[in-house]
């Protein structure tokens, strides 16, 4: 065979290590600003860390949140942004605490600005007529007497479904419209466990309680999960 018979042999040619980190680095930079944009201005997850909602929201329900119009926030920052959507009356609403230090609370809005609520006996009137609150935990308590109040203009006054086991605004006030984030769509999982495995810093009881789920599958209330608000 002639040298010029010759097959050319064929060289592989070596990726670009520089190139293919990149190309990598850009993929999980478009997945992290994705992440970023969803939590901050469309959905979050949540859970109850306590009874002041029931019967309506129990301790372990994990809730989907939609803040899409309320507000718009960058995660792990202070920065946020009101938007243009308002809550109405009774609606449930997941809000930053007026007390600082404290997490997020969740509760029912009650009174709205520019009106009068006042709380006889365990029953609440806005504008002197009682509210009808078939959502309540038990019936009103005769020892309960709050106002009249005027809600001021862009504020709020919540309040809980559990009224008796309630920390709320007839303790600590109004909240103002630029601490609501949102208000609650869906429960997507409910575990029945003590209370304080859901309040924050206790990230080892609660990787426990989600791994025991696999040997206790009791203790998960499956009713509940798929329900919408």
């Amino acid at each position: 065979m002639n040298a010029e018979d010759t097959l050319p042999v064929a060289t592989e040619t070596k990726p670009d290590v520089n190139k293919l980190i990149l190309r990598e680095a850009l993929s999980w930079l478009w997945v992290i600003l994705a992440f970023l944009f969803i939590t901050g201005t469309i959905v979050q997850a949540r859970v109850i860390p306590s009874g002041s909602m029931e019967r309506t929201l129990l301790v372990g329900d994990h809730l989907l949140m939609s803040r899409l119009g309320y507000e718009a926030e960058l995660p792990m920052t202070p920065l946020h942004m009101r938007l243009w959507r308002n809550p109405h009356r009774q609606q449930i609403i997941v809000f930053r605490a007026p007390l600082p230090g404290t997490p997020d609370y969740i509760k029912r809005l009650i009174g709205l600005p520019g009106y009068e609520l006042e709380i006889r006996e365990g029953v609440v009137s806005i504008n002197g007529k009682p509210l009808n609150e078939p959502y309540r935990a038990d019936p009103p308590n005769p020892t309960d007497n709050y106002g009249p109040v005027t809600v001021p203009a862009g504020e709020y006054f919540m309040m809980g479904d559990n009224r008796d086991d309630s920390y709320d605004s007839r303790y600590w006030g109004f909240v103002p419209r630029d601490n609501i984030i949102g208000t609650p769509v869906m429960v997507y999982m409910s575990i029945n466990a003590p209370e304080e495995t859901w309040n924050p810093g206790h990230i080892r009881d609660r990787m426990t309680t989600y791994i025991s789920i696999l040997i206790h599958p009791g203790i998960v209330r499956w009713r509940r999960i798929f329900k919408f608000f």
